[in-house]
């Protein structure tokens, strides 16, 4: 299922205070109610929605923004349908966005995958090319996407909600554009966050073992 997006989404602003969140608002597609999740820090944001009934993905994109008048103006880095559309920035003006925020969590922020760690040691990745898989943690929330800002080809994301607590680490999945049947799957990690680097070590949603290297994105 796809949704022909447009240019602006005409909302307007409502008194909601619009800073380092998470929100979600819902519209219809053909009868199905579709959910959309908005995680925004300082200068991010990312908007994915995906179907309130089966929770399968149907698109998500992301960049920085400026605030301007009513709206935010976004820059994409990824959009997931611009094979269709070709869309690069879009205009959000926000209305019926409600508080879907949880408790903050150490982790939060924007990490980008920076390697893994081998039998024979560590094997970084460059964080400064066009391909990246990035994981944008706020307010209990989590989403990891991985794209190329180049070309936007998009290989796939997914998101739910997560907690970080004592070096154990947890993602609740409800959604995954790769995979629907991952949707509602429970992940339980350890941690190690070394200055900018987090060390995230278990099994990933295919039940093979990984050890992650990610570091705070600064730009």
């Amino acid at each position: 299922m796809s949704i022909n997006p447009t240019f602006f989404i005409m909302f307007f602003l409502m008194s909601i205070n619009l800073t380092a969140q998470v929100f979600t608002f819902t519209s219809n597609h053909q009868g199905q109610e579709i959910i959309h999740k908005v995680l925004m820090d300082s200068d991010y944001l990312i908007e994915t929605r995906y179907n309130s009934d089966s929770n399968v993905f149907v698109g998500t994109r992301g960049g920085f923004y400026q605030k301007k008048d009513e709206g935010f103006n976004v820059r994409l880095e990824f959009n997931s349908n611009f094979a269709k559309d070709s869309l690069k920035r879009i205009v959000l003006l926000p209305r019926g966005w409600k508080n879907s925020s949880l408790d903050k969590q150490i982790h939060h922020g924007k990490w980008l995958m920076a390697g893994r760690v081998r039998p024979e040691g560590e094997k970084r990745r460059n964080i400064n090319g066009p391909r990246k898989t990035l994981k944008f943690l706020l307010d209990g929330h989590f989403q990891w996407t991985a794209f190329n800002t180049e070309s936007f080809k998009f290989f796939g994301s997914g998101g739910g909600t997560y907690s970080a607590k004592n070096g154990d680490y947890t993602e609740s999945i409800i959604y995954f554009s790769r995979d629907n049947s991952k949707s509602g799957a429970v992940l339980p990690f350890v941690y190690e966050l070394k200055g900018l680097d987090w060390y995230h070590k278990g099994l990933n949603s295919r039940g093979e073992p990984m050890h992650e290297i990610w570091t705070k994105r600064k730009n």
